[in-house]
């Protein structure tokens, strides 16, 4: 399969699970705490400024965003997580509306945990990691924010978000830079693996 990255559209907000499209088209999707960089992790790919709304404030993804490319795929955008500033009745409504995403997800290419390659993830984050990996599915993990890391902290950051989130070896992690571009190509290049098995 070709994939052409520049071809890319919002296509919906879905708010409710009959809001998920039901096109037999895969889905790649995205999930991370709410100011890990996740929309810019999704603008990086598809080489554009803002398809994926970078909010100022941390959990303004309320909903789960689908993004087509080339018509031959979904980017799927779940609700950020560990936002304390919403309210509890809100993180009730995210976690129940991603619950029904994981019920569903047959479709379901491939998963993509972002993190923070600066910090120890957080108990939501492996929360998330065992999600993905009861799920069945293929999944990796992108570390984001690799621009902000000294060179010496990197071998020692990744062997810690790896222990943390106590991932299996056949689990990649990517280091990433939403800022500067790092990690595009070998994350561009997994997902295309995993659309074509």
């Amino acid at each position: 399969m070709t994939v052409n990255w520049n071809l890319a559209q919002f296509i919906r907000s879905a708010a409710k699970p009959t809001d998920f499209p039901r096109d037999r088209l895969p889905q790649v999707v995205f999930a991370g705490r709410s100011n890990v960089g996740k929309s810019s992790v999704i603008n990086r790919l598809l080489n554009r400024k803002n398809i994926a709304r970078v909010g100022s404030v941390p959990g303004k993804t309320t909903h789960i965003n689908y993004f087509s490319v080339d018509e031959k795929l979904y980017l799927v955008d779940l609700p950020g997580y560990g936002y304390a500033k919403v309210s509890k009745q809100e993180r009730d409504r995210w976690g129940k509306l991603i619950e029904a995403w994981f019920a569903d997800a047959e479709r379901m290419a491939l998963g993509i945990l972002v993190v923070d390659a600066r910090h120890k993830p957080t108990m939501d984050d492996c929360t998330m990691a065992q999600v993905f990996l009861s799920s069945g599915k293929p999944f990796l993990v992108a570390a984001n924010k690799l621009d902000k890391l000294k060179k010496s902290e990197i071998a020692g950051n990744v062997q810690l978000i790896r222990e943390t989130l106590a991932l299996p070896d056949a689990v990649s992690l990517i280091l990433f830079s939403a800022e500067k571009g790092n990690g595009r190509d070998e994350l561009l290049g997994k997902i295309m693996h995993h659309l074509e098995v």
